[in-house]
Parts: structure tokens; C-alpha cells; sequence
């Protein structure tokens, strides 16, 4: 799928986020955990690399193997494992592009226009970060994906802050900001492969 005429790729930086511990998952490198033969970070890369300018990697280990996908790889500032938010962070601090869009290592299956309807939203809602939003079957409150976000270059210095105060919460911190909620009805493009259990449910989904 072709991006919009109106979303500036150039001025995008994709965020493959692969710097957590997976300790649900065997304590395992998420995004080099196999799923169809391939990395899982591999099936995330080749979804997320048209919709973007360039791509970075956030990795904590094994980062000569990231480094193999051919792109930059980036590990957190912020010591200790901390979280999805961290690896924002170190994106943010490298990117040399107004827009950082981060996406999990451990869903293969996202959309491939995220870009471009995030970056729909933001524009139409004047935001600096907008998420994306799924809607369980049966109920009518949008559920945040705070980890797909696409978030202006210039709040790496808030964010800064914000972690070296001692905080990670992401959509604590997003919320200091002026965020709009980008609804996407394909609730199974945001799934996360956490348990082993999870990844043979996946094994089963259409790409």
C-alpha cells in the first residue's frame, strides 16, 4: 500500500523496539525469537521499512545480530531495562527526523499504512504524539497501544526528564502532551507475542 500524498515520509524515522528482557517469553531476545522460519523483529522491519524514511532499532543485547537487518541499531540511555519508554527515548535522542514512529519487535502483523492514519490523526488534531487505538469486541472505550506512537523529534528533552526523574510510565508521560487516539479496527495488527502460548495462537493469523 502506497502512502498518502499528504504523509511527509521523509521526515519520518521508524522505531523497531527490541530492548526488553522477555521474561515472559524465557527471559529470550523478543525480536530475534523465530516466528515462520524468520526473526520476529525481521517479519516487523519488512512491514515497517515503506512507511518510513529510515529505520533505527532499539536493542539492548545481541546487538551485532540487529545490526545484520541492516539498519542502525540504538540501545537506551537509561539503564535498568526500563521499558518501551526508554527505548523512545534513545530513538528520539538519534533520529534525525521531525517524527520518530515506534513499533513493537513482537507484532508482525502491523498495518501497513500505521504512518500514514497516525500521522493523519496528528495533523487533523494539531498533536504532538498520537497512538494508536484498538476497540475490544463488544465494548465502545478505544484501548491505547501506547508502543505504536508516532511522537515529534523535539520532546526528547521533556522526556529526558521525565525518565531521569525516576519515572517510566508512557501514557503518564504522553498525556503531559497533547495526544489524540488514532482508531484502527484491525485489533489483531497490534497483537503482542509474549508467551509461547501467544506465538502458536499467532502462527495461525493471515499475515
Amino acid at each position: 500500500m502506497q502512502p498518502s500524498p499528504d504523509y511527509p515520509l521523509h521526515s519520518v524515522t521508524g522505531l523497531l523496539l527490541a530492548g526488553g528482557r522477555g521474561s515472559r517469553l524465557g527471559n529470550c531476545d523478543k525480536g530475534l525469537h523465530l516466528f515462520r522460519g524468520r526473526p520476529l523483529a525481521a517479519w516487523v522491519c519488512e512491514r515497517l521499512q515503506p512507511q518510513v524514511a529510515t529505520v533505527l532499532i532499539n536493542a539492548n543485547r545481541n546487538l551485532d545480530q540487529y545490526a545484520q537487518f541492516g539498519h542502525a541499531v540504538c540501545s537506551d540511555q537509561i539503564s535498568g531495562f526500563a521499558g518501551p519508554l526508554a527505548g523512545l527515548h534513545a530513538g528520539l535522542l538519534q533520529a534525525d527526523t521531525e517524527f520518530v514512529l515506534s513499533v513493537a519487535c513482537d507484532s508482525p502483523f502491523i498495518p501497513l499504512d500505521l504512518a500514514a492514519r497516525l500521522y493523519a490523526t496528528l495533523s487533523a488534531q494539531a498533536a504532538d504524539i498520537a497512538i494508536a487505538a484498538t476497540r475490544e469486541s463488544g465494548k465502545t472505550a478505544l484501548q491505547p497501544q501506547p508502543v505504536f506512537a508516532l511522537v515529534r523529534k523535539h520532546l526528547a528533552a521533556d522526556l529526558s526528564l521525565y525518565l531521569e526523574s525516576g519515572q517510566s510510565k508512557a501514557r503518564l508521560w504522553m498525556e503531559r502532551h497533547r495526544l489524540a487516539l488514532s482508531y484502527f479496527p484491525e485489533t489483531r495488527a497490534f497483537t503482542n507475542i509474549n508467551t509461547e502460548h501467544e506465538l502458536i495462537l499467532a502462527e495461525k493469523y493471515d499475515a
